[in-house]
């Protein structure tokens, strides 16, 4: 039998730290299969900006990942018992219990450990989230009648 690791997310926007998150989880199994968050179903944040295909899409691509797919629209756990994971990989700042996810998965007859990887040291201008990124993008990208300058710490130098 072949062991499956299972990591969730939005990833909307692409960065390190998903990709971090994505080789920890893919190390921890044979397989790693990534269940991409549908828009309607991100509550607790911003609804991603990136189509929900063209998310999976691109999870997909990493080659960390054997295989991606979006989300069940109404029941987390229809994907879970699908893959029949050995373990459940949550991303360090998720906001999911990894008790309660556990305590879910057992009144399902599901038998995987649930644990959450580590995150990823930054280094200097790396943007580690979404959020920071489109931030940066809003600051940057102002109208071409704003003054704007190079900023060293963007590499522009």
């Amino acid at each position: 039998m072949t062991d499956r690791a299972v990591a969730q997310g939005t990833f909307d926007i692409l960065h390190p730290g998903h990709v971090h998150y994505l080789r920890e989880a893919a190390d921890m199994a044979d397989e790693l299969h990534v269940i991409v968050a549908r828009r309607e179903n991100v509550t607790h944040k911003a609804p991603p900006v990136v189509p929900d295909r063209q998310r999976v899409e691109m999870v997909g691509a990493l080659e960390a990942v054997d295989e991606a797919r979006v989300g069940h629209p109404d029941d987390y756990f229809v994907p879970i018992a699908d893959i029949d994971p050995s373990v459940i990989v949550l991303g360090h700042d998720q906001h999911h219990d990894e008790e309660a996810i556990a305590d879910a998965l057992a009144d399902r007859g599901l038998d995987c450990e649930v644990v959450r990887a580590s995150g990823r040291e930054g280094r200097e201008a790396e943007l580690l989230s979404t959020g920071a990124i489109i931030e940066r993008v809003l600051r940057e990208r102002q109208p071409a009648n704003d003054q704007t300058t190079r900023s060293p710490e963007r590499g522009d130098d």
